[in-house]
């Protein structure tokens, strides 16, 4: 089988089905969370329907020049479209020139393909101009769209794709999967399983860069330092971040502090089973201990709005000021580089 692709069976089964029928749609939208696989996926529908030898229906070889080229987004018929940065602005000049290149007759293989990576980033003008393409698509084109939910398209837009709703895997699931399939380290499938969330993509940039597991765990000793700080270094925190980052980073980051403090709620519930940085187990039960469910909940709740208000033209540093108030000040009883200092030395 030359699909790779791990966990969502039923939207791989169906590619597959439609690739070897013939019937092949004018415009796929793969939704997902970040890291779930779906460029990987919308990459390998492209490697089906451009491979010179596939070795039964609906597969494709991997080795024939489509297919490498496909792979490395480097085909000449492939048209690759996103924002210029994670969490920035698709323009709509950009959705016109890709117009443009649509209208030209492939180059060497059967369609024209168009990747639109990320299409929630798209402005409405994009969009309305994204849908005048869906509308009338040139013959011998396929779009692929690439998006966190349908919901944040237009509805006109989602109405002429074919939706395929990816998600994450079981972590225990995916675990499995980096053992057998990556001849990973158990103990080091579980944690990289547990980073991920599930999203396969995701497991496997951590399993090929170790330093971006490193970097995650520093993330969270960190944030474990700012809640043991006095209010003058928070400021001083506060001051860098929104001077030194970029707004995606910004979002990375609280991401991951939202992330730490749902393992904290579900020690506050004696559910300690599922927690996503185990690595800190003694301190987030101490901090659950410090606080209760009361405060974690709040904790949570600002964290979001923070993270929701990175997407309007919010001062940052203002916002991360009364954030740093509101968090709780802890007291830990064991140094928090100690378990990174542990995982460090597994790699």
């Amino acid at each position: 089988m030359s699909w790779k692709y791990y966990g969502n069976e039923a939207a791989v089964a169906l590619l597959r089905s439609q690739v070897a029928r013939g019937w092949v749609r004018q415009a796929y939208l793969f939704c997902g969370p970040s890291g779930v696989g779906r460029r990987t996926l919308a990459l390998q529908l492209a490697q089906a329907v451009s491979c010179l030898h596939p070795p039964h229906p609906g597969e494709f070889c991997s080795r024939c020049r489509p297919c490498k080229l496909l792979a490395e987004m480097r085909h000449p018929d492939l048209e690759v479209v996103e924002s210029e940065s994670r969490s920035g602005t698709l323009r709509v000049e950009q959705v016109r020139e890709l117009q443009h290149r649509l209208s030209l007759t492939p180059y060497e293989g059967r369609y024209r393909i168009a990747l639109i990576l990320r299409c929630e980033e798209a402005n409405l003008n994009a969009q309305n101009a994204l849908l005048k393409t869906l509308e009338e698509p040139p013959q011998r084109v396929i779009l692929l769209l690439t998006a966190e939910n349908s919901e944040s398209l237009l509805p006109t837009i989602v109405s002429r794709c074919e939706v395929l709703h990816l998600r994450a895997m079981p972590p225990k699931a995916l675990a499995r999967v980096l053992v057998e399939c990556e001849q990973c380290d158990p103990i080091v499938a579980a944690q990289i399983a547990r980073l991920a969330a599930g999203r396969p993509g995701e497991a496997l940039r951590l399993l090929h860069e170790p330093e971006r597991r490193i970097a995650l765990l520093h993330t969270v000793e960190e944030h474990l330092h700012l809640l043991q700080s006095s209010m003058l270094n928070r400021f001083a925190l506060a001051e860098r971040l929104s001077r030194t980052l970029s707004k995606a980073e910004i979002v990375l980051l609280l991401e991951h502090w939202i992330t730490f403090w749902r393992d904290v709620l579900l020690s506050v519930y004696q559910d300690q089973e599922e927690l996503t940085y185990s690595e800190f187990r003694p301190q987030i039960v101490e901090i659950a201990a410090q606080t209760g469910e009361k405060r974690v909940l709040q904790v949570l709740h600002d964290l979001r709005q923070v993270l929701e208000a990175t997407q309007s033209n919010v001062n940052l540093r203002l916002a991360f000021e009364v954030l740093f108030l509101n968090l709780p000040h802890i007291f830990l009883d064991r140094s928090p580089e100690s378990a990174v200092r542990e995982a460090t030395q597994r790699e």
